[in-house]
């Protein structure tokens, strides 16, 4: 039997997917990022067509991350199943990058950071914890919520 915490995933409901994301996606398309909104574009896996979803690109210390509130959804295994080779898109702005995968026990410090910044837009998705929970709490849910490091690709590269 799989493990619940690899397979965790919580899918958007109609609003989200016919409403909120459109939106949030339009506006990001068009140059208006809305606190680090961004369209993350990934192959699909599958078919190779690029698949583009709206995302909160976190920096902290100087790093970019991307973290998956919903746990393993379609962009995470995207991402897995390619090259790490991702873009971020903000209006004509579009940034190069490959991801590398945090493991679990390096995931805490991400975790808080991402909660203190977006709790009011994704906090129903982490189990009642938040950006004050203890380390051992956000080590609990860190299994079920995916996080990338962002590594800037030169340009022509």
């Amino acid at each position: 039997m799989p493990d619940p915490a690899a397979t965790h995933y919580r899918k958007p409901g109609w609003f989200t997917n016919h409403v909120f994301n459109p939106v949030i996606r339009f506006a990001t398309r068009h140059g208006v990022s809305i606190w680090g909104s961004r369209v993350l574009e990934v192959r699909g896996r599958k078919t190779g067509e690029p698949r583009h979803t709206p995302v909160n690109l976190l920096t902290l210390d100087g790093r970019q991350y991307l973290v998956a509130p919903r746990g393993h959804t379609q962009w995470v295994r995207n991402v897995r199943a390619g090259d790490g080779h991702v873009a971020t898109l903000v209006g004509r702005t579009r940034e190069e990058w490959v991801a590398h995968e945090l493991d679990d026990a390096d995931k805490v410090p991400v975790l808080r950071a991402y909660l203190r910044r977006w709790k009011a837009e994704v906090g129903v998705f982490f189990d009642g914890t938040s950006a004050t929970s203890s380390d051992d709490e956000l080590a609990a849910i860190a299994p079920r919520h995916p996080v990338f490091a962002l590594e800037r690709v030169a340009a022509g590269a």
